[in-house]
C-alpha cells in the first residue's frame, strides 16, 4: 500500500530521495486510497508479492520508507530509554518458504480455494500460510518468528506484548508451534501479555480534538512541557542547578507517562489524564519520585555517606521497638514475594501498588520515629539513630530497584 502510493507520489524515487516529512500523513493518504480505489488496492497487493519476491525496485522503495520510520521511532526510543534488536517482518522473509515446506512435509497443510491453510486443534479459524497468489501472510511470518526464537535463539521464555485484539491469533500460532513439535509448554513458557485501550477523560478512545490518534512523540513532548511547568510552580528552578532541573524534568515527564500506563491492570482500559499523572499526591510516579528524593536526602543531611551506611549494615543490630518500625520492616520483606508475583502473571500494576504502599508506610514511620535528632535551639544534630537510617536506606534501595524494573529513572534532587 505504502509502496504503491510512493510510486504515484514520487515516481522518481529510485534516483531522488522522496521528501516524506510526515509518515503518518503519508500512511493516511495511502490508506484512504486503499479503501476507496479498487485499482490502487489491486496494485498494493501486487506490490506485496513483488516485495516478497525481492524485486530490487520494490526493495529500494521499502528501504526508503523504513528509514523514515526508523528515524521517527528512534526519537521515541531515546526519550523512553528503549533499546532493541530490530527484527522486522523482512528478517523472517527467507524463512517463510521453509515454514510452508515443514508444515507440508508433516501433513498439516490443506488447500482451500488455492490457499494453503493449517487447521489447529481447538481453533475454528485456520492459519493461512500461503495465499492463492503465492504470497505469504502475517500467519506465515508469525510462525517463522516463533520458530526462529525457539530453535535458533533458544528462547525459553517468550513474551508477546500485543493488544488483546490479537489474542486468538497468537494463541493459534502458539498452538501450531506446539503441534508441529517446536516446543514443550512444560519446558518453555510462551505468553501473550495482552493490554487494553487508553481512553481520554471523556471515556472514549484517546484521540486529538480533530479525531486523530494521539502520537506518542506528541504525548512525550507535552509531558515535558507540563513537567517543567509543575517544577517551576513549586519553584524548584530557584534551588536546582540547570542540569538538576533538566534531569528532574526528564525523570518526572517520562516516568509519569510510563507509570500512568503500568500502574493500571494492563488487561483493562484506562483513562489517561495529565493532571492526575503529574499530581504529587496519591499513587503516581510524581509522588513516588518526590518521596524517593526525600528519603535519599535524610542520610545526606545527617552527613552519613554510603560507606558509613554499609559499615553500619555489617555491624549494627536493628532495634525495631516502635510499631511503625515493625510495619515498615514487614513491608520491606514483602519485596521478593511481589517480584515473584509479577514474574508469574506479568501484571506490573502489582509492583506499582507495592511501591506506593512502601512509600506511604515509610511516611508513617518517618512521622513517628526520629531518624536524626536535632537540638531545638541550635539545630545541631545531637543523635543519629543508625538502625532507622538503615531502614531508610533499605526503603530507598527497594524503590530504586522497583523504578529500574518499571523503566523509571529517579534523581537524587528534585
Amino acid at each position: 500500500m505504502l509502496i504503491a502510493h510512493l510510486q504515484d507520489r514520487f515516481p522518481d524515487y529510485l534516483t531522488v530521495s522522496p521528501p516524506i516529512g510526515d509518515l503518518q500523513a503519508f500512511y493516511k493518504e495511502s490508506k484512504r486510497r486503499f479503501d476507496t480505489e479498487e485499482e490502487f488496492k489491486k496494485r498494493a497487493y501486487q506490490c506485496v508479492v513483488l516485495l516478497q519476491s525481492k524485486d530490487p525496485d520494490f526493495i529500494k522503495a521499502w528501504e526508503l520508507i523504513c528509514d523514515v520510520s526508523r528515524k521517527e521511532f528512534q526519537k521515541i526510543y531515546n526519550c523512553l530509554d528503549v533499546t532493541l534488536t530490530e527484527r522486522g517482518e523482512s528478517f523472517y522473509q527467507d524463512m517463510m518458504k521453509d515454514i510452508v515446506k515443514e508444515f507440508e512435509d508433516k501433513g498439516f497443510v490443506q488447500v482451500d480455494d488455492g490457499r494453503k491453510v493449517v487447521f489447529v486443534p481447538g481453533f475454528s479459524v485456520p492459519l493461512t500460510i500461503m495465499k492463492s497468489d503465492g504470497g505469504y501472510t502475517y500467519d506465515t511470518s508469525d510462525l517463522a518468528a516463533l520458530r526462529h526464537r525457539l530453535l535458533e535463539e533458544k528462547g525459553d521464555i517468550l513474551i508477546y506484548v500485543v493488544d488483546s485484539g490479537q489474542s486468538v491469533h497468537l494463541q493459534t500460532v502458539f498452538a501450531a508451534g506446539q503441534m508441529i513439535g517446536w516446543y514443550d509448554p512444560k519446558v518453555t513458557r510462551i505468553t501473550h501479555a495482552a493490554f487494553g485501550v487508553v481512553l481520554g477523560e471523556d471515556k472514549k478512545k484517546f484521540k486529538t480534538r480533530s479525531g486523530d490518534s494521539v502520537r506518542l512523540i506528541d504525548l512525550l513532548e507535552e509531558g515535558l512541557k507540563r513537567a517543567m511547568d509543575k517544577l517551576k510552580d513549586k519553584e524548584r528552578d530557584k534551588v536546582l542547578t540547570p542540569e538538576e532541573l533538566k534531569a528532574a524534568q526528564l525523570s518526572v515527564a517520562f516516568g509519569c507517562i510510563k507509570y500512568a500506563d503500568l500502574s493500571h491492570n494492563r488487561l483493562n482500559d484506562y483513562v489517561f489524564s495529565f493532571d492526575k499523572m503529574l499530581d504529587d499526591r496519591g499513587n503516581t510516579a510524581a509522588y513516588l519520585l518526590y518521596a524517593f528524593t526525600r528519603i535519599r536526602a535524610i542520610a545526606r543531611l545527617a552527613n552519613i555517606d554510603e560507606e558509613m551506611l554499609r559499615k553500619a549494615a555489617r555491624e549494627e543490630v536493628l532495634v525495631l521497638d516502635h510499631e511503625k518500625e515493625w510495619k515498615l520492616g514487614k513491608c520491606i520483606l514483602r519485596f521478593p514475594e511481589i517480584l515473584q508475583k509479577i514474574l508469574d502473571d506479568l501484571l506490573l500494576h502489582t509492583l506499582c501498588d507495592y511501591l506506593y504502599e512502601l512509600a506511604t508506610t515509610f511516611t508513617e514511620f518517618y512521622d513517628n520515629c526520629y531518624c536524626v535528632e536535632k537540638d531545638r535551639q541550635s539545630g545541631q544534630i545531637v543523635k543519629v539513630n543508625t538502625w532507622r537510617l538503615l531502614l531508610c536506606e533499605a526503603t530507598a534501595t527497594i524503590m530504586a530497584k522497583g523504578f529500574d524494573i518499571l523503566g523509571i529513572k529517579p534523581v537524587e534532587r528534585m
